[in-house]
């Protein structure tokens, strides 16, 4: 362990050398590795020898206590600083302690008093270097995952779950291109592709696998975010970004995003809008409509609450919202692209979904659990949504005869 460099700033040669002889500084892991007369002296001695820990006198010639220590806190704030002085300058030694030194010892000096101070200042360095080398490991680890911070963001970022400041703060902190993109691209996975069933856990990691270095192909090195959805393992959002001057055009790209990727997901690429940045496709919404972020967060949570109850309406949620019902509604279907009803469905045959293929409850208990009052009204809204009929999708998505429901 390297020992912490001391400097001693006094006036008198002779405190200065009863320091410097009385304290047990080897004992202490400690090392003074310079003195001064001065002020402006001891700052230089202090810079040079990145100094841990400094006794100043406040009342030395040239550049004065307070003035070096000042000086001191804008060079090397860590520098630990404990004051020794007199008693006929003890209202500026109050006046250096809101300067955040760390105490003062009054003159004459008790060497039990200087030596229990200068150990305290000791912890305070120990402590201080403990946090350093957290900082520095958290710092490690965060860049080792910071492509996994970025798609956080993004997915975040997307499902509009982040206000404006939250917003800029993350993204100063994951330091993305400094250029505008001048394309943008989206792949989604949808939760049932074309009236089937999603593939096998083992089959959709091979093939995410897979879409992953397509896009990386597709859209180059910048394609920066790849958006698992942890809260529904079957769905995907690939989000790439392609700069540079020589860019293909859009419909270049959704060329090569069809010959490489499952024609059923949803794809599509476009010029970036660098007035709003929007995300193109069918869910798309303005990423820079960050007023609108919370209250259709609040009506998404709205939903998931209430989608049980079948006579849930538009109106109460904005009621709930204090908002208008018109002004709820169209803020909604601007920024998900869906209107409340679209989405209240979608939500209901979702659920619908996970209790057909992970319980044997019967179609009418289901249609009744997720909010509908007929299970006829659920038959048919469910064929509308997955191109199948309940029983269906229960078998597996066969071709055979629909039972009667």
């Amino acid at each position: 362990m390297s020992l912490w460099k001391v400097v001693i700033a006094d006036d008198e040669a002779l405190i200065r050398e009863g320091i410097r002889g009385s304290i047990p500084w080897d004992q202490m892991h400690m090392t003074v590795v310079g003195e001064a007369e001065d002020g402006e002296e001891a700052l230089e001695l202090a810079l040079t020898w990145e100094a841990d820990l400094m006794l100043v006198d406040l009342n030395m010639p040239i550049m004065d206590g307070l003035t070096l220590i000042r000086e001191l806190r804008a060079k090397r704030p860590e520098c630990r600083i404990i004051i020794v002085t007199g008693h006929e300058e003890f209202a500026y030694a109050q006046e250096a302690l809101r300067l955040n030194v760390d105490d003062y010892v009054l003159k004459p000096i008790r060497i039990d008093q200087l030596t229990y101070v200068i150990t305290e200042a000791k912890k305070q360095l120990e402590q201080q270097t403990a946090q350093q080398k957290y900082f520095e490991l958290a710092n490690r680890q965060i860049f080792k995952n910071i492509s996994l911070l970025r798609e956080r963001f993004c997915l975040e970022w997307i499902e509009g779950e982040l206000n404006a400041v939250q917003i800029n703060e993350q993204l100063q902190f994951l330091q993305p291109p400094n250029s505008a993109p001048r394309l943008i691209g989206v792949i989604r996975w949808p939760e049932v592709s074309r009236g089937r069933p999603v593939l096998p856990e083992n089959d959709r990691r091979l093939v995410l696998i897979r879409h992953r270095e397509h896009s990386r192909r597709v859209f180059g090195r910048h394609a920066a975010c790849h958006l698992p959805r942890q809260d529904r393992p079957d769905r995907r959002l690939d989000l790439g970004f392609r700069r540079g001057g020589n860019a293909r055009p859009a419909g270049a790209i959704d060329s090569q995003i069809f010959e490489n990727f499952d024609p059923a997901a949803f794809r599509r690429s476009e010029r970036a809008d660098r007035r709003t940045c929007r995300v193109p496709g069918s869910q798309a919404r303005r990423v820079s409509g960050y007023a609108n972020f919370p209250l259709v967060r609040r009506g998404k949570l709205f939903v998931q609450e209430h989608y049980a109850d079948p006579d849930v309406t538009l109106e109460q949620a904005a009621e709930r919202l204090q908002v208008s019902p018109v002004y709820f509604g169209r803020v909604f279907k601007q920024e998900l692209g869906v209107s409340f009803g679209q989405h209240l469905t979608q939500t209901r045959i979702k659920r619908a979904i996970q209790l057909l293929t992970s319980t044997d409850l019967s179609i009418l208990e289901i249609a009744e659990r997720v909010g509908y009052h007929s299970q006829h009204y659920f038959s048919t809204s469910f064929r509308k949504t997955t191109g199948m009929s309940p029983i269906q999708y229960r078998k597996g998505g066969s071709a055979e005869d629909q039972e009667a429901e």
